[in-house]
């Protein structure tokens, strides 16, 4: 099952070209179950990514855009009376799927933004009352401008710490970007793209994840690493246990797609950037700059010796 996933990974690079390493971390962030974040400037193919990975994985896919307008029934849905049923009924909103992209998240108000916290953490919807089970599976593809852009807000630590991962695509190299340039056109390409895995077979594969083995050494590296966070020295607050439980996680899914049925600390390191720099703040850096962030996250995996 997890060849497919490699078959998945090329068909997505076909798409999205020249990030070939960005495009394995989604797949390992959706393999483990997680949400991802896709934080970069606008026009990189951030949304090109998220609806490849979608078509490619054979999931459902709604996108909502976010704007300061837009409220929280808005995304999960509201109830609305019928004259014909002398009641009111449930109409589900776009969140009802399996893949939501959630495009430009922080242009949304706060309050918007937190609408979306229960469908992440727990996979289920509360409106009037009523708790409604999300499609499995469920995961949030969300895309956000830098915060210094005009109109965003910042999203909140909870909310932060509710995605497995963040990454950025950066801009294309040369070749990458002459390629795009010369080639057909990609939006045309995705309306081509066949499913690669059924749904069905991609909960297979994420629930053989349990087999895959964590050594009792390799959970003390990554606990000393999430102590290290909390010292107090290099960040305002350190890493929450559902940090820790989501890098675990995802160096399983990494240790999986490397055709091995154990982790090994260099999953660990390869992931550090992408599963905690976006939950760890500075402790005298300016807000809002992630690469102070990735910076010190490389100087906190340096200091912890294996």
């Amino acid at each position: 099952m997890f060849n497919k996933l490699h078959a998945a990974a090329r068909q997505v690079s076909q798409i999205v070209v020249g990030k070939d390493r960005q495009v394995r971390l989604a797949l390992t962030c959706l393999l483990a179950g997680g949400h991802l974040l896709i934080d970069d400037v606008p026009g990189v193919g951030k949304t090109t990514l998220a609806h490849a990975l979608a078509l490619t994985l054979g999931l459902k896919f709604n996108r909502v855009q976010f704007t300061s307008d837009l409220l929280p029934a808005d995304v999960a849905g509201i109830s609305i009376y019928e004259r014909e049923k002398n009641g009111f009924a449930f109409h589900p909103g776009p969140i009802f799927t399996q893949v939501l992209l959630a495009d430009e998240i922080n242009r949304a108000t706060p309050k918007t933004q937190s609408g979306l916290l229960e469908a992440m953490e727990e996979r289920q919807v509360t409106a009037d009352g009523v708790t409604r089970l999300l499609p499995e599976p469920f995961f949030v593809i969300a895309t956000q401008n830098p915060a210094h852009q005009v109109g965003t807000f910042p999203l909140p630590e909870s909310q932060l710490d509710r995605f497995l991962m963040c990454l950025s695509l950066g801009y294309p190299d040369a070749a990458a970007e002459r390629a795009l340039l010369m080639g057909e056109d990609r939006r045309a390409m995705l309306k081509t793209l066949q499913p690669v895995m059924r749904p069905e077979e991609l909960m297979d594969a994420q629930a053989a994840l349990r087999g895959i083995h964590a050594s009792g050494a390799l959970v003390d590296y990554l606990q000393a690493l999430a102590q290290s966070s909390r010292s107090g020295q290099l960040f305002a607050e350190g890493l929450s246990p559902r940090a820790t439980l989501a890098l675990l996680q995802a160096a399983r899914a990494w240790a999986a797609l490397e055709g091995r049925d154990h982790v090994i600390p260099e999953d660990i390191q390869a992931l550090l950037v992408p599963v905690c720099a976006h939950r760890l703040r500075p402790l005298k850096s300016a807000q809002g700059l992630a690469t102070a962030s990735r910076d010190l996250v490389l100087q906190l995996q340096k200091s912890v010796p294996l």
